[in-house]
């Protein structure tokens, strides 16, 4: 019993000391709009989650293409480098042949089209040796880093879970991070006995077909998701977003709401209402807001939620 209570100080002292990142939280803290009744153990901070490495990566490509276009360029450029010369406030064009050639060819301003592809020359010439070392060092830094930045959560993920119970990670798995999301448990708003609802393929209850679509296709692309889950605005009102949805490798949260009656007027002007509800609390459409709508002669299709879906969670 003793050691069992030292370790838990220590883990207490530890969880103390990492509060103080600013990078990310767990779950758990990460906003304090949720609903305050919801009690859980605090969890650790996380680091954030980075685009460093995927825009690195898709720098890197764009390089290796300009660069093979440019040394397609030079290779059928006309020989010769041209030289410029400020003179009397005017801007000279001289044209080199060879490199022993001091003064070269005056170039008459008429001949726009020659001064032009010699500058293009020029320009390229100097810009293919900044791009190629950026390439390389992009290319060292891919090599090295990548490495680190894999391995890092597995220190923690790696271990069988009576380990983990014991450990305050810095980072972790995307698996690790989604169980620890969803482990929150919360009040959800109730369905009434008598209230149609339909059975997902998690057992859960839902009020729509277009919402047990939805609630099915998160689960087959594997996205975790919490049904109407309960989100405090400033102003202290709880509302219940249809779905609170958890993109695992940006570690984004999103509020799905689908207005599925949008040709009844009342439902259309509460719903318009209810986003700008939202958008006060600087929860916005397409940043963390995703907004699905049909009505009773356009329903919502089963592409356009996993279209959805591809587009922000996954």
């Amino acid at each position: 019993m003793v050691k069992l209570a030292a370790v838990q100080q220590d883990q207490k002292e530890y969880r103390h000391r990492i509060s103080g990142y600013k990078s990310g939280t767990m779950p758990s803290t990460q906003t304090n709009r949720r609903n305050n009744s919801t009690k859980n153990k605090k969890q650790p901070t996380l680091l954030s989650r980075t685009d460093i490495y995927s825009d690195a990566e898709r720098r890197l490509s764009e390089l290796e293409q300009v660069i093979n276009d440019i040394e397609d360029y030079l290779a059928k450029a006309p020989e010769g480098k041209i030289h410029i010369v400020k003179s009397h406030g005017r801007i000279q064009y001289y044209l080199r042949k060879n490199p022993g050639d001091k003064s070269g060819r005056y170039m008459q301003k008429g001949d726009l089209v020659s001064i032009s592809r010699y500058l293009q020359k020029s320009y390229n010439e100097k810009i293919l040796k900044l791009l190629k070392q950026e390439a390389i060092n992009l290319e060292k830094f891919l090599k090295c880093s990548d490495k680190y930045s894999n391995e890092i959560p597995k220190v923690y993920s790696n271990n069988f879970t009576e380990v983990k119970s014991l450990i305050s990670p810095i980072d972790v798995d995307d698996g690790d991070y989604a169980n620890w999301w969803l482990k929150e448990s919360y009040d959800r708003k109730e369905i009434g006995d008598n209230v149609p609802c339909y059975e997902t393929i998690r057992k859960e209850r839902v009020r729509s077909k277009s919402e047990l679509n939805i609630a099915n296709a998160l689960a087959r692309f594997g996205v975790p998701y919490k049904y109407e889950h309960p989100l405090t605005l400033k102003n202290g009102m709880i509302i219940y977003p249809d779905f609170t949805v958890l993109n695992v490798k940006s570690r984004k949260e999103f509020y799905w709401e689908h207005r599925g009656m949008m040709d009844d007027r009342e439902y259309a002007r509460h719903s318009v209402a209810r986003i700008k509800d939202y958008a006060r609390d600087g929860i916005y459409t397409g940043k963390n807001l995703i907004i699905t709508e049909e009505t009773s002669t356009s329903p919502l299709g089963t592409n356009e939620i996993e279209a959805v879906i591809k587009a922000f969670l996954c």
